[in-house]
């Protein structure tokens, strides 16, 4: 029996349409997308111990559109390094891109949360949006799930060529909620990687005295750059 079929004899009707809606088919497993939809603090009984909640599919989901969205621009820029490749898709996986992302594609209208917890939560939606690639991997298969981000939000929701040119300063960002969070913030090179040409700064970005995130590069300022978007992705979780 096909999604379609299923359809009409089901009370999931309306998260078949909205997926097909959004993502331009109807599931074939639709439990995989209900289970998506289920933020951890909306949990239900557990199973050998796990709480059965979108976090595993959110696990997935990242790999997966982290992959796509790499060989998506390896192939879009056969001449642009490893750093250009890397600071490009952090642009379209961030946690704020995915956030807005899947505020605009309607998802976060679907998330199943505990009476408790608003939406105004800081990650569920772009969560929410990696639990869904990861349910349509497991649905429909990888070659099915790049074809859909390519087509139907990629190369819809993103202006690659403008993206090149848009800058996201991290570090600003993490420097100015230290200064209004009232925390000591310091950027420290714990390491040196290489000799010569090959040398490579490792940077931690350290707050109140514990290091929160650190990245290396083959200059002080890219290390920097890397770490405070991961220390933003992290104070935002």
């Amino acid at each position: 029996m096909t999604g379609l079929i299923k359809l009409y004899f089901t009370s999931d009707k309306p998260l078949y349409k909205a997926i097909k809606n959004i993502f331009g088919f109807y599931p074939e497993h639709i439990s995989l997308y209900k289970l998506a939809f289920r933020h951890r603090s909306a949990s239900e009984k557990k199973i050998n111990g796990l709480k059965l909640n979108n976090e595993r599919l959110e696990y997935l989901g990242d790999a997966i559109l982290s992959a796509i969205v790499a060989d998506l621009l390896f192939k879009r820029f056969p001449y642009k390094n490893e750093g250009f490749l890397t600071q490009m898709r952090s642009k379209i996986v961030s946690r704020s891109s995915l956030n807005h992302l899947s505020n605009k594609l309607g998802l976060n209208k679907l998330i199943n949360l505990s009476t408790d917890l608003s939406l105004g939560g800081r990650s569920a939606p772009g969560d929410t949006f990696e639990a869904v690639v990861g349910a349509i991997y497991l649905d429909k298969g990888y070659g099915f799930t790049r074809n859909i981000l390519i087509k139907r939000i990629i190369n819809i929701h993103f202006d690659l060529d403008k993206l090149v040119n848009t800058e996201v300063n991290f570090k600003s960002r993490v420097l100015e909620w230290a200064q209004k969070e009232k925390h000591e913030l310091i950027f420290r090179v714990i390491d040196e990687i290489g000799e010569k040409q090959s040398k490579q700064y490792l940077v931690a970005v350290i707050v109140d005295g514990k290091n929160i995130a650190q990245a290396q590069d083959y200059n002080i300022k890219g290390a920097e750059k890397l770490a405070s978007e991961r220390a933003w992705q992290k104070l935002n979780d």
